[in-house]
């Protein structure tokens, strides 16, 4: 619910503080976000269990043009099991939400870690890792703002390898897209859990080619924040979570 005594300001400003990539929200998203008079805030969907709190909530603002724009409020943390700081990230499209909360619940949290000892060895570990996925079905693209998209996945890639600017220019032609997890698991990293998620951003381009970015999302980092890193090929981003991991 909406807080009585914040004002919209207020609200905007927190919001954008608190998510963990308010980068990723759109120039356009924001400068509209700017114009907002009023707001109203309600809880659409929570997901609680031993290991994972999970919330998501549905921002509305109501615009000086009179139109009105809404963003996706996912908020997470550990459950009793699994205690960790609560997380918050923002999105512009209901969709993407509903992909970060999956990712959520289907790999970073409710995965088994791999390397527990009632789990298989190290080699197993590995051999899952760098395995071939079935084959996917048919890709269905939606014409969604896809260069902006890629323009965005690229931004917020961490790793010094990340494409260049040669994908940059060929992914302003990117007119429809369609993202699939493609892998997801949990690993023991230095003596800590890290989850692993790997992402694949095919775009489809108006000459009438496809191309993809390889995103793997990890919290494989010193103080196990978030973080992403993208590759042009999915061997190379395989490769890259096998080096995260650390597996002998």
């Amino acid at each position: 619910m909406s807080d009585p005594y914040e004002t919209t300001e207020q609200h905007l400003e927190r919001l954008l503080r608190c998510a963990l990539n308010s980068f990723d929200l759109s120039d356009t998203t924001v400068d509209r976000l700017g114009t907002a008079l009023a707001h109203s805030s309600a809880l659409h969907s929570s997901h609680h269990s031993s290991v994972l709190h999970r919330e998501t909530y549905r921002h509305s603002y109501l615009l000086s043009d009179g139109t009105t724009l809404t963003l996706w409020e996912l908020v997470h943390g550990g459950g009793k099991d699994v205690p960790s700081p609560r997380r918050h990230e923002l999105y512009d499209d209901e969709s993407d939400a509903q992909l970060a909360a999956s990712r959520l619940a289907g790999s970073h949290w409710d995965t088994p870690a791999l390397g527990d000892d009632s789990m298989r060895d190290d080699l197993d570990a590995l051999t899952l890792l760098m395995s071939v996925p079935p084959a996917p079905l048919p890709r269905t693209y939606a014409p969604d703002n896809s260069a902006d998209h890629a323009r965005r996945v690229l931004r917020r890639a961490e790793n010094g390898d990340r494409p260049g600017a040669a994908t940059a220019d060929r992914l302003r032609a990117a007119f429809a897209h369609h993202i699939t997890q493609v892998f997801g698991r949990q690993y023991r990293v230095d003596g800590r859990d890290a989850g692993f998620t790997l992402y694949e951003h095919a775009f489809l381009l108006l000459d009438g080619s496809e191309t993809s970015l390889w995103e793997v999302e990890h919290t494989a980092t010193p103080d196990g924040r978030h973080m992403c890193e993208v590759y042009d090929d999915e061997q190379a981003a395989r490769l890259a979570m096998e080096d995260r991991t650390r597996i002998c």
